[in-house]
Order: structure tokens, then C-alpha cells, then sequence
């Protein structure tokens, strides 16, 4: 018999291995490279030809697995009535689809493989590794030897549908794979303590990045079963994660991160939720952003968080949706309070060497015509960091952190904290202004 392999990569290689001495064998690869430093024995030849290659008994294809349906569709003028088409890829499914797909009407036959090791598992020889079987459309003969043949190599064959070897190859091999490129992309390397159990976790990642990042994608994304197990991974990672938290930071009182700092909106909106619901047993963490809160959440140092999301004049507050997509929390209720701005200085200074408002993104948005109309010679900047907090920006202007011509835009609570001296009140363009406030928990 003799036998052809369409591919001649890492894999192909260790095909070979398998095959060599006990068939005629014919190489073939659209590149010249992957025969480069390969020296083939005396009943193995090397073609450039794809005519040439098509005159076997039996096609192996080592191809990618998203490259699988052009070969087979190039090559399909090749196909004689005789022949034996065996796929190795990863998945079954898509390669069952695909030769339904272009051997109808003919009489070429197929059948499904997946030889579960590579280059690195098998450089040690074939004993006792696993090679997944379908019959398909070939016939119960040629099945046979086959069957029979790889047994006889030393590997354990599991006869399995398409449909059962992708299911039970999402949970085993795709699980696999994505924890070594997890722990590659984690940076997971040895120390000079390692346990057993950490040697062989770097052994998994070592061997599945020596396959191609082609080769990840496509077990992931061919697999319709690998969805569904990286999003159980996932909820399996969220639920020990949040087993190792505190259930609360101090078991004396509850603690509340919030947006704001002392004397904000997020302070007075807080404060509403816990004296109509009577909780006198909490602290107040002052995070001053909305990542930093639901940071704090995620990481178990405060309870509970709450941030603003919307406004009745200026909409959506950016900062918090922005760090809504990153962190995963659960909406306790949504709070809403009335907000009036009112723009404040240092008493030292005089309202004519005033050359700024300071004030956050959210608040310029609620009074933009009324400074446009009043202040319209001011500058108008949020700060940076935490100063994007109205309230830490108004304490930092008090400590002399910020130049004296800098004026705040805020509540008016902030001028009774801080001595400083109101210029003007109100200055949201609707009398009717209301923030909404998400409270929430991991």
C-alpha cells in the first residue's frame, strides 16, 4: 500500500513517524521549507506534485484545521473511486460537514481520525497513547485494517461519533490548552521550590505552546462545544474566587466604597440610602472613581459599592459605564437624588483673578449653557486621577494643592467642609436635576 500525507508540518512529522516502515510513503506540503534538514528513507519520496501525491491508496490530511475545506475542495479532482481520505484534525464534526460536503456523488470513501498526542507527547513512541476512530463513509474492510494497524503501533483506539468527540474533547483537550496558555499568559514560571504538582502545570503549558497559535484558535473556535466550556470555566473561576473573600471586610459594621469623596453627591446619596433603610452599623471608604470601587469590590476590601450612572441632564456618567465593563457585581437597588451645583473659591482671593472651574466630566455636562451664558471667560477642567472627584478636587483647592485661581463647581455642602465662599448657586441648567446611584455587591 502506499500512503500519502498532505502536510508536512509539526504534526506531519510525527505522522510519519508512525507510518515509515510499514508503507510506501509520499510527502507533500505547498512549502519547500518543511522538507528543509529532512533527509527521507528510501521507501519515502518527497513531491512537489499534487497529482503525484494523489496516486495513493490512502490521503492523510495534516493540514490546519481552517485551511481543511479549500484543500479538500482544491483537491477534489484529484479524488479517484478507490480512494481512502483520513483526516487528522482536532475536531470531528467540521471535517465530517466538510467531506459530506464534497464527496457527494462520489465514490471516494473517509475516514474520521483524531490522534490524541503530538511532536512533544509521542517523542517517546506510540505505547499506549490514544487515537480516536470513525468509520464514516469507508468500508468495513478498509476500517478494519486501519483500526487494526494503529493498534498494532501500540495505541489504544476509542471509536467515538463525531458529535460525542468534540463534546468530550471541549472538556478534556480544549480545557487543556486554554489552562497553558492562561498560565503563559499569566507568566507561570519555575521556582526553586516547586511541588510535583507544579512541575507537571508547567509541563501543560510548555507542551501546548509549542503547538501554533493557529492550532489554539481553531480547537476553540471549531469545536462548538468549547463556548460553553470556557464561559463554565469562567463562572467555576468567579464562584472559588468569591469563596476566598470575606462574606464582610470587619464582621463589627458593613463598608461602603464610594465614588465620591467626603461631602460629594455620592457621600449624600449614600448617606439617604442607609438612614431610610436605619443601618447605623457601616463605614464609608472614599474611592473617589467608580473603577476604583468596583476595583475594591472585585478584590474584597469593601462590601459594598456605589457610583453614579445617570443624570437627567447630562446622561450617562462615562467613568462608571466604562468601569461597569470590567468587573462583574450584582445591582443591590438604584438610588436617586436631586442635585443643585454651586460654584465656590478661596476666600483669599478675589473673584476677578479667578481663571478656572474645576469640576468632574458629569457636572459640566448638567450646567453647560448656564456657564456658557455666565462663566463663558473661564477654563473648564476635570482632573486627573483622583481629582476627577469634584469633592477631593474642592479639598485639595482648601490645602493649597491646586493655585488659588481655581475655582469648584459642586455641592454646596463642599464650601461648609472647606471655608470656601460661594460665587454663584443653581447654576444646573433645569431646575429639576436628578442622579441616579447604583448600590452593589459582588
Amino acid at each position: 500500500m502506499t500512503v500519502s500525507i498532505i502536510g508536512f508540518g509539526r504534526f506531519g512529522k510525527t505522522l510519519h513517524r508512525l507510518l515509515r516502515g510499514h508503507f510506501d510513503i509520499v510527502l507533500f506540503d505547498i512549502s519547500v521549507k518543511a522538507f528543509s534538514h529532512y533527509n527521507p528513507d528510501k521507501r519515502t519520496h518527497i513531491t512537489k506534485s499534487l497529482k503525484r501525491a494523489y496516486e495513493s491508496d490512502t490521503i492523510f490530511y495534516c493540514v490546519p484545521i481552517p485551511k481543511f475545506e479549500s484543500v479538500i475542495k482544491h483537491h477534489k479532482k484529484h479524488f479517484r473511486d478507490n480512494h481512502v481520505l483520513i483526516d487528522t484534525l482536532s475536531v470531528k464534526s467540521y471535517p465530517e460537514k466538510i467531506f459530506s460536503k464534497y464527496l457527494k456523488g462520489t465514490k471516494t470513501r473517509a475516514i474520521l481520525t483524531h490522534p490524541m498526542f503530538g511532536p512533544d507527547s509521542s517523542k517517546d513512541g506510540f505505547d499506549n497513547l490514544r487515537m480516536v476512530m470513525n468509520q464514516y463513509t469507508s468500508d468495513k474492510q478498509t476500517y478494519s485494517f486501519w483500526k487494526i494497524f494503529f493498534t498494532s503501533c501500540g495505541l489504544s483506539v476509542v471509536e467515538l461519533l463525531p458529535k460525542k468527540h468534540d463534546e468530550l474533547a471541549a472538556r478534556s483537550q480544549g480545557v487543556t490548552h486554554f489552562m497553558g496558555r492562561l498560565l503563559a499568559d499569566f507568566k507561570f514560571s519555575k521556582t526553586p521550590i516547586d511541588t510535583k504538582g507544579a512541575e507537571e502545570l508547567y509541563k501543560v503549558m510548555e507542551q501546548t505552546c509549542n503547538d501554533s497559535w493557529e492550532l489554539f484558535t481553531s480547537l476553540q473556535n471549531y469545536n462548538p462545544y468549547t463556548k460553553k466550556m470556557r464561559i463554565k470555566l469562567g463562572k467555576a473561576y468567579d464562584r472559588l474566587y468569591n469563596k476566598l473573600l470575606p462574606t464582610r471586610v470587619n464582621k463589627s459594621y458593613k463598608t461602603f466604597g464610594i465614588q465620591g469623596g467626603v461631602g460629594s453627591f455620592n457621600e449624600q446619596a449614600i448617606l439617604h440610602y442607609l438612614k431610610i433603610n436605619h443601618i447605623t452599623d457601616y463605614r464609608i471608604s472614599y474611592l473617589y472613581t467608580s473603577d476604583k470601587v468596583l476595583k475594591a469590590l472585585s478584590e474584597g476590601t469593601v462590601d459594598y459599592g456605589l457610583f453614579a450612572t445617570h443624570n437627567s441632564i447630562g446622561g450617562i456618567v462615562d467613568e462608571s459605564i466604562k468601569a461597569m465593563s470590567k468587573f462583574k457585581f450584582v445591582i443591590i437597588q438604584e438610588i436617586e437624588i436631586p442635585i443643585q451645583h454651586f460654584l465656590m473659591k478661596r476666600r483669599d482671593i478675589t473673584l476677578d483673578k479667578i481663571t478656572k472651574i474645576m469640576a468632574h466630566s458629569q457636572v459640566f455636562k448638567q450646567c453647560k449653557n448656564t456657564i456658557s451664558n455666565k462663566f463663558q471667560h473661564l477654563i473648564l477642567e476635570s482632573g486627573k486621577g483622583n481629582l476627577v472627584d469634584t469633592a477631593k478636587a474642592a479639598q485639595s483647592l482648601a490645602r493649597g494643592r491646586l493655585s488659588k485661581t481655581t475655582a469648584i463647581l459642586g455641592p454646596k455642602h463642599l464650601s461648609e467642609l472647606y471655608n470656601l465662599e460661594i460665587i454663584a448657586e443653581n447654576l444646573q441648567d433645569d431646575a429639576v436635576n436628578q442622579t441616579s446611584f447604583l448600590l452593589v455587591t459582588r
